[in-house]
């Protein structure tokens, strides 16, 4: 059985939903694929694992690193399983690319080199953002290309975690602006 909860943080509503295991997932209100896999047999109930996403997410949110990791259990294939693994280790305050990612799961599986669009993929796939940190990846030249919860929210995780934004910049899409800067009232930082 699934449970979920709803999550109000500073930059939008959460759904959350666990099993008896752990996390499934962690959406944004509205977000790109948002409750993709959830079942509609579903109890809004606060079971343990739920709990503790909320306490990482309030810990989280008021600008410190948790220094626990709530019960997950994400689904997916071994490859997407192994590419998350990565993003769980990647520090709070600190990203990569998708192309560093794609090397380091090269050498972990004894490969030349593994495409960094393939790692793309898996990190798109990932239905438990924030805890495991897909915001983290960027472009290998600082574009912060890909967050299903959208650009805006992947600017104000990274700046919520000291990143020092003037090394990303916004993909070019019709009049978007192209770099980052200002603050958002909630967090301190705004979105451009």
């Amino acid at each position: 059985m699934i449970f979920t909860q709803h999550y109000d943080s500073p930059i939008g509503g959460i759904l959350l939903a666990a099993d008896e295991i752990g996390l499934t997932g962690l959406w944004f209100d509205g977000q790109k694929y948002f409750a993709r896999g959830l079942p509609m047999e579903r109890i809004q109930q606060n079971i343990p694992a739920l709990a503790e996403a909320q306490r990482w997410l309030a810990i989280y949110f008021s600008g410190r690193e948790p220094e626990f990791t709530p019960p997950l259990h994400p689904v997916g294939s071994a490859f997407r399983q192994a590419v998350w693994d990565i993003l769980l280790h990647i520090p709070y305050g600190q990203t990569t690319t998708y192309g560093k990612i794609a090397r380091q799961l090269a050498e972990k599986m004894g490969l030349s080199q593994m495409s960094a669009q393939a790692v793309g993929g898996a990190v798109g796939h990932n239905e438990i953002s924030i805890i495991i940190p897909c915001h983290r990846v960027v472009g290998t030249n600082g574009s912060l290309t890909g967050y299903a919860g959208g650009i805006g929210r992947k600017m104000q995780l990274l700046e919520l975690e000291h990143n020092d934004m003037t090394r990303f910049f916004m993909p070019k899409k019709g009049s978007a602006p192209s770099s980052f800067s200002g603050h958002h009232p909630t967090l301190g930082s705004k979105v451009p």
